[in-house]
């Protein structure tokens, strides 16, 4: 049986209830999003609250709003905020990106997400799971709506994306002037296809900065690059 819990070098991650565990694709978009010159942070369904303490990790006196629509998902993420370093800088509220959209008058410097991206899947019997990883109640319509209602004029979104998904979201996003302005192909192993996108949004348009980031070498150790991005977080490195 695997572990309830995740121990990162500064915090420990409990996920009994969460109905998603920490996984690569969080810690990865946690790692890598640009927190430079962001006084205000929102995570959209930050789950376990996993990004959301690695980007208060990361940074100073920063506030960050950290969103979930799953109630269990919610109250696991306040545990954890909780016996945290920086509880005072991280609020957890349980709803809907629709929602909050609607109800606040906060903008946010830097906006991340690890999103629902199934789309006329096969799902899971467990209605939780597929609650957090189906685009049902989160479609990227809304999604891309919400993030050009809470986002400030000079800041920035970041996501994770599977490769397909990630291109069909670049291109919706920018007819609701959002532009990809950073990407990062992810590949397990060299030689393999790309298995995520890491992704940055903002308002104006760029030419987009393309890098590559490979997570395994060929004998199935992590590579540098991928050490060196995680070093602050993961036990191993």
């Amino acid at each position: 049986m695997a572990n309830n819990y995740f121990r990162f070098k500064q915090f420990t991650i409990f996920q009994n209830h969460a109905a998603m565990r920490v996984n690569t694709d969080g810690v990865l978009l946690g790692a890598w999003a640009n927190v430079d010159n962001a006084s205000r942070m929102l995570d959209i369904g930050t789950g376990t609250g996993v990004i959301a303490l690695m980007l208060a990790q990361r940074t100073h006196n920063v506030k960050i709003d950290a969103i979930e629509i799953d109630e269990h998902s919610a109250n696991e993420a306040r545990r954890n905020v909780a016996l945290s370093s920086w509880s005072e800088r991280i609020d957890v509220i349980h709803c809907s990106l629709q929602s909050f959209a609607q109800s606040v008058s906060s903008r946010y410097d830097l906006i991340v997400s690890n999103p629902p991206y199934f789309n006329q899947s096969l799902k899971s019997p467990l209605e939780r799971k597929n609650l957090v990883r189906h685009t049902d109640l989160l479609p990227y319509h809304d999604l891309i709506s919400g993030i050009s209602v809470l986002l400030t004029e000079n800041g920035r979104f970041c996501g994770v994306f599977p490769y397909t998904e990630g291109n069909v979201f670049i291109a919706q996003a920018s007819t609701c002037g959002l532009f990809c302005t950073q990407r990062i192909n992810v590949y397990s192993q060299p030689g393999k296809g790309v298995i995520r996108l890491l992704l940055q949004f903002e308002r104006v348009k760029k030419t987009i900065a393309e890098h590559s980031l490979t997570i395994h070498n060929p004998d199935g150790s992590f590579s540098e690059h991928y050490r060196q991005l995680t070093a602050d977080f993961y036990l191993a490195f």
